[in-house]
């Protein structure tokens, strides 16, 4: 096995501060930060002295971290509206976000840009009532009432989880009205989404543009709520969040497209770092899609500076950056769930393969149970411990899905190239991909509808216990007879 690197040290001592962060959080003081320099210099000395002068860059590494984690909570933390909550006013502002339409109300991401003539940069929640939305993009001027978010109701406490999106107040608007257009970078956003949910599926209408949707760009707005629960209980509502698959499909297909083309292996390099960033603008800064950007970004780069693409040392950094510019993405389920996926990836699927290749599986087939059968071990704990209920039959309905969903990205991606060319051909690239999203939805029906599909509470727990034993033993197996001298 490869020994740990040095680097992948410091990223991992670098994560482990700003994780650190998120839950002591450091005191702007300085005595504080002195104190936690001098304990970590007296556990240095402790330390053997060959590696005495890594363990101290890695404690400073670590140090740094934690410090600037609390910085960046703090201004996280900042609000100008706070003091405003239970007031009216006319505000000015962005909708950076698409409307999430309840049934007696639509919550829309916006930031302020003024409050009564007052110039202010800050992240709010809108609180409409249902009819009209607000298009992404748009600048609104609004006459509204500051409130602060809901409190604990019925085990989601909106406000904490406002905060950790640096969201502190919330403005119930009783009129609105569109004044103008963002330009700059979130304007570029703004097309980009647009064309790619207008060219990814043209002619398309209902379940299956909205199962397009999900997949494509990560919005299940237009699923009923019997789909989405379809997909919960199945286990496949991670197709409904933009994962690293997209972005990996998204490469390889331009690495492979400018190839045909003639450019060099660089330029296609550096083409496939110019998709990635413009995939990111249309779907948003979801944590999966920037792990997986990150991590594509790196690959990219290191080939194109001869160096070596280590995962674990790319999965760091992606970790890195995302907690960098808020720690408080350790408490996301997203994250949980992302890095904890492909950490399973890493681990689990090598020993499970050479567990299946004792049986008479296909080998595209037991890829496919392996990769589900470590990541269901891996996100079942997540899921119990964050939404109190675990899929049971997820690898089940992975392996009926997987291996079109990758069919079902691609056609998306090039019926969105295709369409301002060749409508046409667009259009019929789209139909046959309307007949994979409704045989991805029938899976997830037909395997929600089993009685013993999902568990939950207690039953979710021992699931939860379960696929993470099974996950420890198989993981220890491996190593064990791996290690057996021959």
């Amino acid at each position: 096995m490869r020994p740990v690197l040095p680097a992948e040290l410091a990223l991992g001592a670098a994560v482990a501060g700003l994780a650190t962060a998120a839950v002591v959080r450091p005191s702007p003081t300085v005595p504080v930060l002195t104190t936690a320099a001098l304990v970590l210099a007296a556990g240095c000395l402790l330390v053997p002295s060959s590696a005495r002068r890594l363990a101290i860059v890695l404690a400073a590494v670590w140090l740094l971290g934690w410090a600037w984690g609390g910085l960046r909570l703090a201004a996280l933390d900042r609000s100008a509206l706070l003091p405003a909550v239970g007031t009216a006013g006319r505000l000015r502002v962005v909708v950076t976000g698409e409307a999430r339409v309840g049934r007696f109300s639509q919550r829309v991401p916006a930031g302020v840009i003024r409050f009564d003539r007052r110039p202010l940069q800050e992240r709010v929640q809108l609180e409409l009532s249902p009819g009209r939305s607000p298009p992404q993009g748009a600048i609104l001027s609004l006459l509204a009432v500051v409130k602060l978010p809901r409190g604990p109701d019925d085990g989601f406490d909106e406000r904490t989880w406002l905060r950790r999106q640096g969201v502190h107040v919330v403005l119930h608007v009783d009129e609105w009205h569109v004044v103008g257009r963002r330009g700059g970078l979130g304007g570029v956003a703004d097309r980009l989404r647009a064309w790619l949910r207008r060219s990814s599926a043209p002619g398309l209408t209902g379940e299956r543009r909205a199962v397009l949707e999900g997949v494509v760009l990560g919005d299940d707005a237009g699923l009923d709520d019997d789909l989405k629960t379809s997909f919960r209980r199945s286990g496949l509502y991670h197709l409904l969040a933009v994962s690293g698959a997209n972005v990996v499909l998204l490469a390889a297909g331009m690495l492979a497209l400018a190839g045909a083309c003639g450019l060099p292996r660089g330029w296609a390099h550096v083409a496939a770092i110019a998709a990635i960033l413009a995939y990111v603008l249309a779907v948003g800064p979801q944590p999966s899609v920037i792990r997986a950007a990150v991590s594509g970004i790196a690959v990219s780069v290191a080939w194109l500076v001869s160096r070596e693409r280590a995962p674990w040392h790319i999965l760091l950094l992606a970790a890195a950056v995302l907690l960098a510019w808020s720690p408080y993405a350790l408490f996301d389920p997203g994250f949980q769930l992302s890095f904890a996926a492909v950490a399973a990836i890493f681990l689990v699927v090598g020993p499970t393969l050479q567990v299946l290749e004792g049986y008479p599986v296909p080998r595209k087939l037991g890829a496919i149970v392996a990769v589900s059968v470590a990541c269901s071990a891996a996100t079942a704990p997540i899921l119990w411990l964050q939404f109190g209920q675990v899929p049971l039959l997820g690898v089940v309905a992975n392996a009926l899905v997987e291996p079109v969903v990758g069919a079902l990205l691609g056609l998306a991606l090039v019926t969105a190239v295709v369409a301002p060319v060749a409508p046409p051909l667009a259009a019929v690239l789209a139909w046959l991909n309307g007949w994979i999203a409704a045989y991805t939805a029938g899976c997830a029906r037909l395997v929600a509808a089993a009685p013993f599909a999902q568990a939950r509470g207690r039953g979710a727990a021992v699931a939860a216990v379960c696929a993470l034993g099974c996950g420890a033993y198989a993981w220890w197996r491996w190593r064990t007879s791996f290690n057996r001298p021959i």
